[in-house]
This record gives C-alpha cells, sequence and structure tokens, in this order.
C-alpha cells in the first residue's frame, strides 16, 4: 500500500515558512518520496503501519492549511497514467513482491 500525502500550507509570514519547511524535513526523514511539489508518498505494509504514519502526521502537522491523505493499494499506484514528463522514482513502480532472504 501508498499513503500520498498532499498539502498546501501557507507561506506568508515567517512563522508559515518555518513550519512548512519543518513539516516538509518531517516527511522526508520519515521515508516519505516527493512526487510532485506538496505531494509526498510512503509505502507502508500493512493497515496498521498506515495507521503510524497517520497519527504521525496528525502529530506533526503546522497549524494552519490544508493536509490531505489517501492510502491506495500497489496495483492502483500502478496504474498511474504520466500525461507528461517522466516519472522520478526511487522505488520500483511494481505491483509485484520482492522478497530477499
Amino acid at each position: 500500500m501508498r499513503v500520498l500525502v498532499f498539502f498546501d500550507l501557507p507561506v506568508v509570514t515567517g512563522e508559515n515558512k518555518k513550519e512548512y519547511r519543518r513539516f516538509r524535513k518531517y516527511l522526508l526523514k520519515n521515508g516519505f518520496l516527493m512526487l510532485q511539489e506538496s505531494v509526498y508518498c510512503k509505502l507502508a505494509l500493512n493497515g496498521t503501519a498506515v495507521k503510524t504514519i497517520a497519527d504521525g502526521i496528525h502529530k506533526n502537522k503546522p497549524d494552519e492549511g490544508l493536509i490531505q491523505m489517501i492510502t491506495i493499494t500497489e496495483k492502483q499506484y500502478s496504474k498511474m497514467d504520466i500525461v507528461i514528463g517522466e516519472l522520478k522514482s526511487e522505488v520500483l513502480n511494481s505491483d509485484e513482491r520482492l522478497v530477499i532472504l
């Protein structure tokens, strides 16, 4: 499964900018990859991992702005249609599981 986080945070004041940077650094530090500006993605093994990720987002959210999350399966994610540009990802885009023993 993948957890997608979309956010639109104000960057008008110095405090807003500080909160934006803090939230973005939280995402990166916790394994999220940037798909586009203000759109981040993280792999989750199961529903418990998704709950842990969501709890972390709630605990680290800024006071202002809009943050949205959606969980999708690997199969749904792999069917993403790239209309223009190219997908840049450090993670394999496949619904096949890889097991290394």
